[in-house]
């Protein structure tokens, strides 16, 4: 685990929030509720949120699990889980746990999930932790379980894209251009009925499939 990225999440928690609305225009949770929808969770079930932020997408898959399921926060910055935390409290969620752990190493038993999420955040995983996580994911999820990705669709105007470089720039993982141009490939070699989704707004993107 690399304390230097780590130094960098625990800083860029304080404004995280901030800039994905900005860029995604979601200020109600419009798009984390659609990436929900997704991921064919139901009553009872287990869900993993991975690289889970400052907590934004477990709320609205715990309302899919319901009270008798479990929704699992997993990020390993102690600063975005902090504020993940105190997101949890405020609303008094009580089936949702969060844990501090990599992407690339998950603590769970195979099959343990219904569904793995990931928002905003896939894209800055390096190309060997990517392709780890990726092994993973597919270790956790029970087959026939979906794993559902959001992130930021390429931006148009010059200057809002020069940021999105930036961001990749300073995560350490701007060979992720690399992955854009052909993201729909990778996925379906990995997952079945892979389908991407441009999401209203047209800042958004969901790409799914399924667990062979």
């Amino acid at each position: 685990m690399s304390s230097l990225r780590q130094s960098y999440y625990n800083l860029f928690s304080k404004v995280y929030d901030r800039i994905i609305e900005l860029h995604s225009h979601d200020l109600q949770g419009r798009l984390r509720s659609a990436l929900a929808d997704r991921t064919g969770l139901k009553d009872g079930d287990i869900a993993l949120d991975l690289c889970t932020g400052t907590g934004s997408v477990p709320p609205f898959l715990a309302e899919k699990v319901g009270g008798d399921g479990l929704v699992i926060g997993l990020d390993f910055s102690s600063g975005m889980l902090r504020k993940a935390a105190k997101k949890i409290r405020e609303r008094e969620l009580k089936n949702i746990v969060l844990i501090q752990a990599e992407a690339q190493h998950l603590p769970f038993k195979d099959g343990a999930f219904s569904a793995v999420t990931c928002s905003h955040a896939f894209y800055e995983l390096k190309g060997d932790v990517r392709e780890k996580a990726i092994v993973e994911i597919k270790r956790v999820c029970r087959a026939g379980g979906r794993f559902c990705m959001m992130e930021h669709e390429v931006p148009r105007k010059k200057f809002i894209k020069f940021l999105f470089y930036i961001r990749m720039l300073v995560a350490g993982n701007l060979g992720s251009r690399a992955l854009l141009k052909q993201e729909e490939s990778f996925f379906k070699s990995h997952f079945s009925v892979v389908k991407r989704e441009i999401l209203p707004g047209g800042n958004t993107k969901v790409i799914s499939g399924l667990i062979k």
